[in-house]
């Protein structure tokens, strides 16, 4: 309640002196869609004040399955899926959002149509443009899942099948989202060389569409483009400027995260994980995959794909942390495993990729810590943690356990690029706002009394690349919808949370 409480009884009174109580923070950008159904508790949200996700990211959701593509499907959600069991009981995407409102969530959770899924369940993972009738149905797909209640649809414009698709097939998909209110959020097509050219790409879909558009974990990979996020913001202010509705999000750590097939070129990945393992069985095929791999890595020629190995400078800079049937390299980069091996560290990851068929995850040390700084402070900014939860026992990325008290922490407290106010409104008003939660974001009459109440100076990330699942420290309190759902670091028992669906 909030108002004049004088004659109000209280069963517990908690004092906030010298604390901050703020609304609590809505995490844009998460990969949660299974893991709720194995933790929906997630305490490495609600140690950070997380009380609000919004998942299906990077192209990536767990609906719509056609079963004539669900092993593709399986095989290409293996690295976010993270060993949960999953029993595909859905097809279409209001019937996923039934089984998730089953569950009793303590973190509220929103949710995305992502393309990729999309397009896997029209035309499985083919290398071609779509036809006329495989739009139509990819269009039939997107409205059932807006009027289900999706914000909006998410790309993933590097991983099979999105890198597939052409900028015509998306800029027809937006034709619903401009039908519907929906949202466009993309992981683009080009992060490193082709910034700029993948940046201007989306502000034309804005403005074509009509639609606010949303650029995910803004950053320029691999030292030779650093830089670059200076020109890219101001290609932003310049788009709103115009009136195109451009918004980021960005998690703050020099490491990015993806699967280990990241450093194949897009056609060796053509057709799923099955097919990867088939072209790499074949030795012609594998040798001149291995030759592609190698020549990306000089830094002084072009490249026209996203190469991993080359944004994170070599293979000591990739950090395998998640390979289930070849735990014994969890925790190694790829030149300690290929040393390990005896065999080359591109030879090293091809045989990551056929043990674990999909599930696999690395980190790749691929950000300049100047450019976190420059986009963090952008206006336009919010903060979204790319969290990719980890399978029991196995490594992650310390973002997913770490991003919003490490903004709190490092980046107001220490360093001073944020204010405390900034801050809070980046992770809290802002998402809201941009969202159209309007229940949320805020502390005043009428709104979901998602509350935090922490020390500034004792919040603290604590999750490392050595300890990635340490969970943060310093939230005294978190309150969703009213209910004291953390208390003293350790979850009530209550759990308040739901998922919400977009106009509902």
């Amino acid at each position: 309640m909030v108002g004049k409480l004088s004659k109000e009884i209280a069963n517990r009174v908690i004092d906030v002196c010298d604390r901050v109580l703020c609304p609590g923070f809505i995490d844009v950008h998460t990969h949660s869609d299974f893991i709720v159904f194995r933790d929906p508790v997630m305490l490495s949200k609600l140690r950070q004040g997380v009380t609000t996700q919004m998942v299906g990211q990077c192209g990536q959701s767990a609906a719509p399955v056609n079963e004539k593509y669900a092993e593709l499907l399986e095989s290409y959600l293996g690295f976010v899926m993270a060993g949960t069991k999953i029993s595909w009981n859905w097809k279409t995407f209001d019937e996923w959002l039934k089984e998730a409102e089953k569950l009793p969530l303590a973190v509220n959770m929103a949710t995305c149509l992502g393309h990729g899924t999309l397009r896997a369940a029209v035309m499985g993972f083919e290398d071609r443009r779509a036809t006329p009738e495989e739009m139509e149905q990819m269009k039939a797909h997107m409205r059932e899942a807006m009027e289900a209640g999706s914000f909006g649809l998410t790309s993933g414009l590097i991983y099979p099948p999105g890198v597939y698709a052409p900028k015509e097939e998306l800029w027809s998909l937006a034709e619903v989202l401009a039908e519907t209110g929906g949202l466009y959020l993309t992981h683009m097509r080009g992060e490193s060389g082709g910034l700029l050219e993948a940046v201007a790409e989306t502000i034309e879909l804005g403005r074509r569409a009509g639609i606010p558009v949303q650029i995910s974990h803004h950053k320029a990979l691999g030292k030779d483009n650093w830089g670059l996020v200076t020109q890219s913001l101001q290609m932003v202010d310049e788009a709103r400027a115009e009136g195109i509705d451009v918004t980021i999000d960005q998690y703050p750590y020099d490491n990015c995260s993806t699967s280990v097939r990241a450093c194949l070129p897009p056609w060796a990945q053509a057709g799923g994980v099955h097919a990867i393992c088939e072209r790499l069985a074949d030795p012609g095929t594998r040798t001149k995959i291995a030759e592609e791999i190698k020549v990306s890595l000089d830094t002084s020629k072009p490249c026209k794909w996203e190469s991993m190995l080359r944004h994170g400078g070599g293979a000591a800079g990739a950090l395998v942390v998640y390979c289930p049937n070849t735990p014994q390299w969890e925790g190694k980069n790829l030149q300690e495993i290929s040393e390990a091996m005896n065999v080359d560290p591109v030879e090293a990851a091809f045989r990551i990729i056929e043990s674990n068929k999909g599930s696999d995850l690395a980190c790749y040390a691929a950000i300049g810590d100047k450019d976190i700084k420059t986009v963090l402070g952008h206006p336009a900014t919010m903060v979204g943690a790319d969290s990719i939860p980890p399978a029991e026992g196995a490594k992650a990325h310390p973002r997913s356990f770490g991003t919003h008290s490490r903004i709190l922490a490092k980046y107001v407290r220490e360093e001073k690029t944020l204010t405390l106010e900034s801050a809070v409104h980046k992770m809290s008003g802002m998402p809201a706002a941009r969202f159209g939660l309007q229940r949320k974001g805020l502390i005043r009459e009428g709104m979901d009394a998602d509350i935090l109440v922490f020390d500034p100076e004792k919040v603290r990330d604590n999750a490392t690349y050595e300890n990635p699942t340490l969970l943060a420290s310093g939230m005294d309190y978190v309150f969703v919808k009213g209910v004291k759902t953390l208390d003293g670091e350790s979850f009530s028992g209550n759990a308040a949370g739901k998922v919400i669906r977009k106009g509902h």
